[in-house]
């Protein structure tokens, strides 16, 4: 469950340029650069076919080297337990196919050996250098055998296309392992708001039938009237919540029905504060986030014996809420050996500190006369 929709606007742009389909243009952009770089040689500087042979050919030597490593050496034995495999592997792998680039080489050129190579060379450049030196000599630079120049390039190459392949992979499986643990985050809070919805459902709803089947022998328009405000209720619970995100003044309208069903069990002695807004900007937030707070001041906060209050009120500014809600603490056995039988604080508390990370503030103040909750939210 997402908070806002520009979060969700970037979480699927996000989806998008970390998914399956933004590597595969990559992939093919890359692949398009590779093979039409020749067409630029030739083009510019004539070069002739022996060049773009060897090209072609190095090239997919060195993309079979990147996928092979890509999708079946790193996600085979990498991730394994057993990692010396994958070295061991990488090694045959780099191995076999420089024997392939080796006789493509040859193949190409169609050179004898590499010592009259090098000996036409080293004549050619001393040809060169004496025409170049200056008086006394100097030293003679030879090249080296083309065989070893081949070796060091093509090892160089491959090592970084075996790197730069398993870095890949191993961002992309992390990438993947976050998104998985967002999606995990994400049931979870689905799970809790089922699980929020189910503890406050039935013994509320029974309840509430309870006060409502009392009040019908005294006062049969006001039971008609807790009757509808009962069904809006639990549209509400049912219905409206299951679609995700729910707007403010949905929330603000549960809230006051739920409020105004409970007044049917409130006598005389209990002193009840309501205050919402009025007039605010209709925020889009997650469904039942308040409630919690509000039933469990009804359940702990209302004593037949003594004088008791309850005191709710909010205030929303722009991308701001403030929720505070107060109530006295019922002195029995009962309340002082079940702490816990209330509606799941810490499910809200949990909820809340996954859906606005950094966000909100959250104050619980206890005493032993009074319990106090304030809860602020930034949406920004």
């Amino acid at each position: 469950m997402i908070p806002h929709v520009q979060i969700e606007q970037t979480t699927i742009m996000k989806d998008f340029f970390t998914g399956h389909k933004i590597r595969v243009l990559l992939h093919l952009l890359a692949w398009s650069i590779l093979l039409g770089l020749p067409v630029y040689f030739i083009k510019r500087w004539q070069v002739g076919n022996d060049f773009v042979w060897l090209y072609y050919i190095n090239t997919i030597i060195s993309g079979i080297i990147f996928y092979v490593n890509y999708f079946l050496l790193a996600p085979g034995f990498f991730f394994g337990k057993k990692r010396y495999r994958y070295y061991l592997s990488v090694i045959v792998l780099i191995a076999c196919f420089y024997f392939v680039s080796d006789i493509s080489n040859k193949l190409v050129f169609r050179y004898a050996s590499d010592s009259i190579k090098t000996e036409q060379f080293n004549r050619e450049r001393q040809e060169d250098r004496k025409r170049h030196l200056p008086p006394g000599g100097g030293v003679m630079i030879t090249r080296p055998p083309f065989r070893e120049v081949h070796l060091y390039n093509y090892a160089l190459t491959s090592m970084f296309l075996v790197f730069f392949s398993l870095g890949l992979r191993v961002l992309e499986r992390h990438s993947q392992i976050e998104k998985l643990q967002k999606e995990m985050e994400r049931e979870k809070l689905n799970s809790e708001l089922a699980f929020l919805k189910n503890q406050i459902s039935p013994h509320f709803f029974f309840n509430t039938l309870n006060n409502i089947y009392s009040l019908i022998s005294i006062n049969a328009e006001d039971s008609r009237k807790a009757v509808l405000k009962l069904s809006k209720l639990m549209r509400y619970l049912l219905y409206d919540s299951e679609q995700g995100n729910t707007r403010m003044s949905n929330e603000i309208s549960f809230m006051n029905n739920y409020i105004d069903l409970m007044k049917l069990r409130v006598s005389d002695k209990i002193k009840l504060s309501v205050s919402f807004p009025e007039k605010y900007d209709d925020l889009t937030i997650p469904p039942l986030l308040f409630i919690p707070f509000i039933e469990n001041a009804f359940k702990h906060g209302i004593s037949y014996r003594e004088a008791s209050f309850i005191d709710i009120s909010m205030q929303v500014e722009k991308d701001t809420i403030s929720f505070r809600c107060s109530n006295s603490i019922k002195k029995t056995k009962e309340e002082s050996e079940n702490k816990n039988s209330g509606i799941g604080l810490e499910n809200v508390i949990k909820r809340l500190n996954l859906l606005f990370p950094e966000k909100h503030e959250l104050k619980i103040n206890k005493s032993e006369s009074a319990f106090e909750v304030i809860l602020n939210i930034n949406f920004t």
